[in-house]
């Protein structure tokens, strides 16, 4: 490819394109690849069986180019569902568009593959009426931006013939032409073109191909629609996702302010309580530091041996029994201390202990019986 192409496509996309650089090198390479496309406004006659026309958008590579058929005078479109009577391509190719991996050669080879299996177009049979001229300016000017005239590229695709190799693309077949959903919503400022085939993109007083100005104003109009309605389908969808996620929210945090009514009631009733049991601590501490008061007030010196009474002759005599038993159950201990350390003869300590085991048995015989008359655990 000659410098001066390069230099035509480098002004043609200078101060119009946003990606500049991108869209040059997919343009350059498709130019490269097929060597029967050339950056000029021209017409190639009958070179080409299958003519095309490639729309780029001003956001190229990042949105896909729209394609049409442009057939000859002699020529009529073959609808199918790649192509609607109007012309437009319809391709799974142009629906995944990946402004990483998809450009403008790969689009033309998928289309030689697909339209090798399935022609857009056939021969016009004799003696059928002939098709009206088409108008010099056959794109539409709305609903785009009036912008001076870009420079279209001609060429076509030559297509192998039916019995290639290439498998039957098994794509879903596309809807009726009247209602068919264009993929992906595209933005819609103005375009370059890049044309194939024999549709000339110049004003040409001998252009009589079969699409009109108002064909591709209603395809294009239809594919704004799609796009608003896929747009819209998009919006709707977002939207209802993030009510699904609203209402889950709002669910738990229902169930959120139940728990935290239950535990400020729980907290409630535990502070009634904590109160009572401070009112009820406050009284007795009230009553308390009046007796001790009242206890201060009238102290006098007690008695130790008057200190402890009791309320029955029968207690008395259990408590005195008591005493004695502990009594010479302390004598019989230091009688024993007073042997180990040599202090008495073992005749003197046998003497006594016997004594005052007899005492301590008897003692401990009182107690029994006054714990049982007084109905007290043995």
């Amino acid at each position: 490819m000659s410098g001066s192409t390069e230099q035509r496509v480098a002004q043609a996309l200078a101060n119009r394109y946003q990606h500049v650089a991108k869209t040059k090198t997919d343009c350059m390479n498709l130019l490269n690849q097929y060597r029967g496309l050339a950056a000029k406004l021209d017409r190639f006659g009958s070179t080409y069986n299958i003519p095309i026309c490639l729309w780029i958008l001003d956001t190229h590579p990042y949105s896909a180019p729209m394609a049409f058929v442009k057939p000859t005078a002699d020529m009529l479109i073959k609808a199918s569902r790649h192509v609607d009577q109007n012309g437009k391509i319809y391709l799974p190719y142009l629906h995944e568009w990946n402004p990483d991996v998809s450009d403008l050669i790969g689009l033309v080879q998928v289309m030689i593959m697909t339209f090798s299996e399935m022609p857009p177009v056939y021969a016009k049979p004799k003696g059928a009426p002939p098709t009206p001229a088409q108008p010099a300016m056959p794109y539409p000017t709305t609903p785009y931006p009036t912008q001076p005239s870009y420079p279209a590229y001609h060429g076509g695709a030559g297509y192998p013939p039916s019995n290639t190799g290439y498998p039957a693309p098994a794509y879903p077949p596309y809807p009726p032409p009247g209602n068919l959903p264009y993929p992906t919503p595209y933005p819609t400022p103005a375009e370059n073109t890049l044309a194939g085939g024999s549709a000339s993109m110049a004003a040409a007083a001998g252009n009589t191909g079969t699409i009109t100005e108002e064909h591709i104003r209603l395809s294009l109009v239809s594919a704004v629609e799609d796009r608003v309605r896929d747009k819209l389908r998009e919006k709707h969808g977002d939207a209802q996702a993030e009510v699904a996620v609203l209402k889950q929210q709002k669910a738990d945090l229902e169930r959120g302010r139940a728990k935290l009514n239950n535990m400020i009631s729980k907290l409630q009733a535990e502070q009634n309580e904590v109160n009572k049991s401070i009112r009820v601590l406050r009284e007795r501490e009230a009553e308390l530091r009046g007796l001790v008061e009242q206890s201060e007030s009238t102290q006098k010196e007690l008695d130790i041996d008057e200190a402890v009474t009791t309320t029955a002759p029968l207690y008395r005599q259990l408590v005195a029994a008591y005493a004695d038993e502990q009594a010479t159950q302390d004598a019989i201990y230091y009688l024993g201390e007073a042997l180990r350390r040599s202090v008495l003869d073992l005749d003197t300590y046998m003497r006594h202990v016997r004594a005052l085991s007899r005492r301590q048995y008897q003692l401990r015989a009182t107690m029994s019986l006054c714990r049982q008359k007084a109905n007290l655990a043995p």
